[in-house]
Formats: structure tokens, C-alpha cells, sequence
């Protein structure tokens, strides 16, 4: 009998950890041992915490032993010493103009798009030049920690092919616009083919279709009314650049009597699916109409300096809780896709132009490029923050480099002090996109060759 009773116990042993492993969920994934910057509505900042994922979704947020006993996977990503937070949501870009790179520099909006931009689109700009133009940017941007991009540009089905093949979830929006460009030569095209791209990537589980209009200057007030009876139809969000320059501003109050905002409004234009680009001039009243109507703003800093174009009023914005993300613009205006370099400049910017150094805070800034980013994209409900129930894009941050020692406040090294280079590993809707810096879903070196060969074509083109 006593030995008997020895092996039943002997076999409890063995057979209790199988028992306790049965006992716990199986999921996908399982982010663990790093500092979990959460950004959800109370701020949660986890120290030793842990992430788990299923069939995309984030299925649980806690310190690592809650999530420990909990869940298991066979994939689990070790964050010790790390911070892990949400991915960077980059509100405005145009993707594939990464090929135009410097082509032109240091003059104003007006004569950089006349003179050179458009004129060198017109040469250049075909679906393979957009699809290659648009792999370079992706992965630069995967690299720097940004998951989830807003863009306007031609041959958007291409751009949207090109960022699902990557794993990157994109609001991506069809240029609309009263001149022939390269894809569609007339607005009835335009709209036709924008049509069809809503309706082929509207169930996309990472690309959200959109149709994007220039700009007020650059589309007929028929032709807007027109984009907005079409986003109505297929409930699809629009993409339009608002109030970048002065000029702008002089010259609608010149041709209609009403600042950029304010004629939008009046030809029934905005609403909750809008994302309005840049917003620098525009004054209080307008921006208590954008509140109104739910309209989402992008905040590009460095391209609005770089062009001259001005400093937008994100303190007023912030106060009166607009929905305000931070963007890039495109390459060829920046001339780089780095959100720290955004959030970094976004808070010492607004400073130095109030003359008050509370005015922006890292905190503030940060949320810009996570949750209030998500809420300008109207994507609030399923990214922009660490939380059960959202979708798992997770950024794994270094946070033992020279430039990060010694460590005080979390916001503070985020915004101030890390660099694109301190992203070690990302993760978009439950995949590793990339892992220890090396990207799994795209090859560095074909991307350069290809941007390369572009590069002879684009200056052939310049100086015939």
C-alpha cells in the first residue's frame, strides 16, 4: 500500500504541470517582461508587464505573472528591459514621392509643387514607379515603429496591394484632383476608379479605403460635392489637405469670400469620416468647426517648416480636444517618415513659438502619435492604444542605449531621447513584421536597388 502511495504522488508531480499548462488559454502570441506603456484612458504604465494575442486581437493586458498563469503560446517575444507601446500611427503621407527624396529642397509650397513636383510626376509617376516608391517608404517606416500610415497618392489600389503584401495597416486614400495625373486623366475617371477601390479593400482586415481630394484650390466645388455624395454611398473616410498656406487662405477669402473651413462647411463637405491635412492657418471659429463635425487633423511640423508654410495652432486644438495626429507628409517635402523625429520636434516647435515651455508636453505629444492619432484616423476603437479588444499592433522599444541612460520619465525618453534606430521588434495585427531590426517581410536590399534605378530615371526625366 505505502508504495502504491508513493507513485500516485510521483505521478501527480509529473503530471500536474501538463495539468496546469491544459488549464490555461492557448493564444497566438504572448509579449512578456517589458514595461507596457499602454495609453488607454488612464494612462496605465505596467513595469514588468505582459501582452497577450489571438487571431490578431489583444485578448489580455497585465503584469507578466497575471498573464503568466493565464495564457500560454508557443510564441512568446521577450521584452526584459524593453518598453513595449502601441504602434505609431503616422496621419498624413504620400508614400510613394519617398523616390522623389531631395530632388527639390528649400523653397515654398507653391514653387516646389509647380515647378518641380507635379512636372516631375507627370515623367515619372506609373503604378511600378508607385508600387516600388511605396515599399521603400513602408519600410522605413516599420523600421522607425510607425504600424498604421494614412496616405493620399495615384495608383492607390497599388499602394493598397503593396501594404498588405507588407503586413502594415494604411488608411489610403485615391487622389482626386481637376487636372490630368497619371492614373486618371478626368474627374469622371477618377471617381470610377475610386469607387471600384473602396468596394475591392473595404473588408480588408488591414487597409481601410478612402477617397481623397486634393485640396479646396485644386477641386471644383461640384467635384467636392461630388467626393462627398460617393463617401456617403460607400461609407469610406475622405483625405483632403486644409488651410497649408497662408496663400491658400488669402486666396479663398479672395475668390469666395470664406476661409478654407469655413467654405467646406458651407458646401455640406465635412463630417465625421474627414481627415483634414496640415490645418496651419486656420483660426479659433474654424477650429470649433472641425470640432463640430468630428473632423480629423494631421499635424505635419517639419514639412510645414521645411516649406515655410507656418505653425499650426495644436495648443488651441488640444485644448478644445480635436482629434489631432501627428504626420510626416511625404518624403519629398520632410525628407524622412520618422515619427520620433515628428514628436520631437512637435513639442519643442509649439514651445519655442509661445514662448512657453508648458505648452506641449511630451505626454501630449506622445499621444499624438498613438491614441489621439487613432482618433484622427476615426480608428480609436481598434487601435491607438494597448488595451483588451483593440487589434495588436505592438512596438518593442530598446531602452538600454547610451542615448536612453540613465532612465527618469517614460514620456520624456519616448519623446526627447529615442531615436527610430531603438525599435527593436514590431508587431501589426498579431504578426512579427519585424524582428531584432530585421524586416520578415521585405527585402531591404531589392527595395534600394529598385529606388536606386529610379533615381537615374528621375533625373533623365528632370533635364530633358
Amino acid at each position: 500500500m505505502e508504495k502504491l502511495n508513493i507513485l500516485f504522488f510521483v505521478s501527480i508531480l509529473i503530471f500536474l504541470p501538463f495539468a496546469i499548462f491544459a488549464q490555461k488559454k492557448s493564444v497566438d502570441l504572448i509579449v512578456q517582461n517589458g514595461t507596457i506603456v499602454t495609453m488607454d484612458a488612464s494612462r496605465r504604465v505596467i513595469e514588468n508587464g505582459a501582452v497577450a494575442v489571438q487571431k490578431g486581437e489583444i485578448v489580455a493586458v497585465g503584469t507578466a505573472q497575471e498573464i503568466a498563469q493565464q495564457f500560454a503560446s508557443n510564441q512568446v517575444v521577450d521584452a526584459r528591459g524593453k518598453l513595449v507601446i502601441p504602434g505609431l500611427i503616422n496621419t498624413h503621407a504620400h508614400v510613394p514621392m519617398s523616390l522623389f527624396r531631395g530632388i527639390a529642397d528649400d523653397l515654398d509650397l507653391q514653387e516646389w509643387l509647380t515647378k518641380f513636383i507635379f512636372p516631375a510626376e507627370a515623367k515619372n509617376v506609373t503604378e511600378d514607379f508607385v508600387r516600388v516608391g511605396t515599399r521603400l517608404g513602408i519600410a522605413e517606416m516599420i523600421r522607425g515603429g510607425t504600424t498604421t500610415y494614412c496616405d493620399m497618392y495615384y495608383f492607390e489600389d497599388a499602394v493598397a496591394d503593396e501594404t498588405f503584401k507588407a503586413g502594415m495597416r494604411g488608411v489610403l486614400g485615391e487622389t482626386i484632383i481637376d487636372f490630368p495625373v497619371p492614373d486618371n486623366k478626368t474627374h469622371a475617371e477618377a471617381l470610377a476608379y475610386t469607387e471600384r477601390f473602396v468596394n475591392k479593400w473595404k473588408n480588408n482586415s488591414l487597409i481601410t479605403p478612402a477617397l481623397a481630394p486634393h485640396a479646396p484650390y485644386t477641386v471644383s466645388t461640384e467635384h467636392l460635392q461630388n467626393v462627398r455624395k460617393l463617401s456617403d454611398k460607400l461609407n469610406a473616410p475622405v483625405l483632403i489637405h486644409v488651410s497649408e498656406t497662408r496663400k491658400e487662405v488669402d486666396d479663398s477669402m479672395a475668390s469666395k469670400k470664406l476661409r478654407p473651413v469655413e467654405y467646406l462647411e458651407s458646401i455640406g463637405f465635412l463630417n465625421n469620416r474627414v481627415i483634414a491635412a496640415h490645418t496651419v492657418h486656420v483660426s479659433d471659429a474654424e477650429i470649433d468647426v472641425l470640432k463640430k463635425y468630428g473632423v480629423g487633423a494631421a499635424h505635419c511640423p517639419q514639412s510645414n517648416m521645411k516649406l515655410a508654410s507656418g505653425v499650426a495652432p495644436v495648443p488651441q486644438m488640444l485644448l478644445k480636444d480635436l482629434a489631432v495626429g501627428l504626420g510626416t507628409d511625404g518624403a519629398a517635402s520632410n525628407n524622412d517618415l520618422n515619427l520620433w523625429e515628428e514628436m520631437d520636434t512637435a513639442a519643442k516647435l509649439h514651445k519655442v513659438f509661445s514662448d512657453d515651455p508648458k505648452v506641449l508636453t511630451a505626454a501630449q505629444a506622445f499621444e499624438m502619435a498613438t491614441i489621439r492619432g487613432a482618433r484622427a484616423l476615426h480608428l480609436e476603437k481598434i487601435i491607438g492604444s494597448i488595451e483588451t479588444g483593440k487589434r495588436a499592433d505592438l512596438v518593442i522599444v530598446d531602452f538600454d542605449d547610451l542615448n536612453q541612460t540613465p532612465f527618469y520619465n517614460v514620456y520624456s525618453h519616448l519623446v526627447y531621447a529615442t531615436k527610430a534606430d531603438d525599435v527593436r521588434t514590431v508587431i501589426i495585427e498579431g504578426k512579427i513584421v519585424m524582428r531584432d531590426r530585421r524586416l520578415l517581410n521585405l527585402d531591404e536590399n531589392v527595395i534600394k536597388k529598385d529606388a536606386n534605378a529610379y533615381r537615374r530615371k528621375i533625373i533623365t526625366s528632370l533635364t530633358d
